[in-house]
């Protein structure tokens, strides 16, 4: 239970208020491989590697699982200190999301701008 809230407050963090890109428009008018199904298949694959580091990652995946039970607003402030004392981390983080950014400024549904750094 604790691994699915990490991901979904890492998924949140990284894809909050990411509409679905072309879901209800003319599929013909889509760009090439702009479809829902593509982006979700994108969306998995980042689903799958952020899993994927987090298992190989223990310090960063206790570090969210700390985060259980917190609000956005408590949880965002503690997110961005910990990526600002641990730079590695979030280049990692930035690069597994990296193929689903990819697809969204293909897609001409750009990503969310990365959060502030205090």
């Amino acid at each position: 239970m604790k691994l699915f809230v990490c991901t979904a407050m890492i998924g949140a963090a990284l894809f909050a208020g990411t509409p679905l890109a072309y879901a209800n428009e003319d599929p013909n008018a889509n760009p090439p491989n702009c479809s829902a199904a593509d982006l979700e298949f994108a969306r998995a694959g980042v689903q799958q590697a952020t899993a994927d580091y987090l298992f190989g990652h223990p310090d960063v995946n206790n570090f969210y699982n700390s985060l259980e039970g917190l609000t956005r607003d408590q949880s965002t402030p503690k997110v961005q200190a910990y990526m600002k004392a641990h730079p590695k981390t979030k280049a990692d983080l930035t690069a597994i999301r990296q193929p689903l950014m990819d697809i969204k400024n293909r897609c001409g549904n750009p990503a969310p701008p990365p959060p502030p750094t205090p």
